[in-house]
């Protein structure tokens, strides 16, 4: 719980640093690194982190409701294919495929509930997708060297 706590304050702090504006949503690549750490230090508590730190973002007015399908199905993904594998790399490429390709496909529904125009769904799949790689391959090359440094070992 420790880590998780800390993980939502360094991914609220970060997101607001490093966020990149795309139309109506805010790509924030520090979502999608911390999802993967927190799935491989924390297992399912990444999902309660995701769900927290959107939380925060949307009330600091640094993210939008579209947060939560992308960082929720990614955390969810992230730590399932961790859980399974033990695989970094498995859980980076969770965080891109449940955030950039089925958290994008959730984000339809959500446009047409909230009567906006279809064809943004593009550029916002497209953003998820960007800002899904950028932060899952940050997050992969941190943790192999705290792997590589025996770090991951002792947690």
């Amino acid at each position: 719980m420790t880590f998780t706590a800390a993980f939502v304050a360094l991914n609220v702090i970060l997101s607001t640093l490093v966020t990149i504006p795309i139309g109506i949503i805010r790509a924030a690549p520090m979502q999608h690194l911390i999802n993967v750490l927190g799935a491989v230090l924390t297992g399912p508590w990444v999902i309660v982190q995701a769900f927290i730190s959107s939380t925060i973002r949307i009330l600091f007015g640094t993210g939008t409701v579209f947060a939560y399908p992308g960082s929720m199905i990614g955390a969810l993904a992230a730590w399932l294919l961790y859980k399974y594998s033990k695989k970094l790399s498995l859980a980076a490429l969770g965080e891109i495929i449940g955030t950039g390709v089925i958290g994008a496909l959730s984000l339809y529904p959500l446009i047409i509930i909230l009567e906006l125009d279809a064809q943004i769904f593009t550029v916002v799949a497209a953003a998820f997708l960007v800002s899904s790689l950028i932060g899952a391959i940050t997050s992969y090359i941190i943790l192999k060297q705290l792997e590589k440094h025996g770090v991951l070992l002792r947690i």
